[in-house]
């Protein structure tokens, strides 16, 4: 299975988020894509609420970036306006931005590692270049895409019930 390492780490890098009133910011292409908008929004709904937004979410701005700068802006132009040392940004990928796959993702890592966010990575089992510049990756064992969406999103749905325990003991 994945890492139940990478899997804990996680887990406090966005609870400590949470307590710093950080903002979560999610993205992912395709099918990923859906994992990244479900995480985010089961993120803003938990106890207390995180601030969590979702990158894939604004079907207008998305079309205007990608018509006027190009599909691989997608990301890193969103965030410009907003990240912070204070944020996290997580990114869902099979294939984690190797060869030509995703370098929207890349860019907009390239962006976080220069402001100092934290990065968390949810790749299939090569990596890609998210495994390499997260400064946590949850690497799944295949290279399937269905079977690598479907974790995602068995392993977010724990992440946010570990979260709202968590939560809860302070509260």
């Amino acid at each position: 299975m994945f890492s139940s390492k990478a899997y804990k780490k996680a887990v406090n890098i966005l609870y400590d988020c949470y307590k710093r009133k950080g903002i979560v910011f999610t993205m992912g292409c395709g099918g990923s894509a859906s994992t990244a908008s479900h995480f985010a929004a089961d993120l803003a709904k938990t106890v207390g609420g995180f601030k969590a937004i979702s990158l894939v979410d604004n079907t207008p701005l998305i079309s205007a970036i990608t018509n006027d700068l190009g599909w691989d802006r997608v990301f890193d132009y969103q965030l410009d306006a907003w990240l912070t040392q204070n944020d996290v940004l997580v990114g869902f990928s099979v294939h984690g931005g190797s060869k030509n796959w995703s370098q929207n993702l890349v860019k907009a890592m390239e962006l976080a590692k220069k402001r100092k966010a934290i990065i968390i990575g949810f790749t299939g089992k090569s990596g890609g270049a998210m495994k390499k510049m997260s400064d946590v990756c949850i690497s799944v064992p295949s290279d399937q895409a269905l079977i690598v969406e479907g974790m995602h999103s068995v392993i977010d749905h724990q992440i946010v019930a570990d979260l709202i325990e968590k939560i809860h003991d302070i509260s």
